[in-house]
């Protein structure tokens, strides 16, 4: 468990317990038992996690990612803009294919602040392929500030869009977190 939570590197060190459920939030402690065991994995689910700047989206996905961690599974947390950085570096030095590789042993990849920049047609071809690896066999936790509906138009490229979204959308888990920014709440408290 301690080896995959450090190899994971979630960005925050966030668990089940410290998710807030309310209804302000649109989020139920029901919607989070369901997924606390973990069997979205094996079932090769997805989580989509939307909603508006500093509602809590990167907290929530970490707090999925740490409780796979400790379900033992191999999970692999990834900024977007990091993420196309690791793609260009492994496509420059050919290292690409053992990545992908590496990438396709994660039973849980979290891909955090989709959306935010744009993206090259390289690099959507590069996720399209980790997708297509991952589908139904592994879970992808996404999010996004921009609401779903949204996704076609940022990938900017219909066919790949469709082929993305195709191995995304059917099957998954929607989370649209609601409420004010969290973070406004920690600096008052502090």
């Amino acid at each position: 468990m301690e080896m995959f939570l450090r190899l994971s590197k979630l960005r925050y060190a966030a668990t089940l317990p410290d998710i807030e459920c309310s209804p302000q939030r649109n989020l139920t402690k029901e919607q989070l038992a369901q997924l606390a065991d973990a069997t979205y994995i094996e079932r090769g689910e997805n989580i989509l996690i939307t909603g508006a700047t500093g509602c809590g989206k990167s907290f929530l996905a970490c707090a999925l990612g740490h409780q796979a961690c400790v379900l033992g599974h191999r999970t692999l947390y990834f900024n977007l803009n990091r993420l196309t950085e690791q793609i260009a570096i492994a496509q420059a030095d050919g290292t690409l294919i053992k990545w992908l590789n590496r990438m396709k042993k994660a039973r849980l990849i979290i891909l955090d602040d989709f959306g935010l920049q744009p993206i090259s047609h390289q690099v959507k071809l590069v996720i399209l392929q980790i997708l297509e690896d991952r589908y139904e066999q592994a879970a992808t936790i996404i999010s996004s500030q921009l609401p779903v509906a949204k996704w076609y138009e940022y990938l900017d490229e219909p066919t790949l869009a469709d082929a993305i979204l195709d191995r995304i959308i059917p099957r998954a888990h929607r989370i649209e977190l609601t409420g004010k920014s969290r973070r406004k709440k920690l600096e008052s408290i502090s």
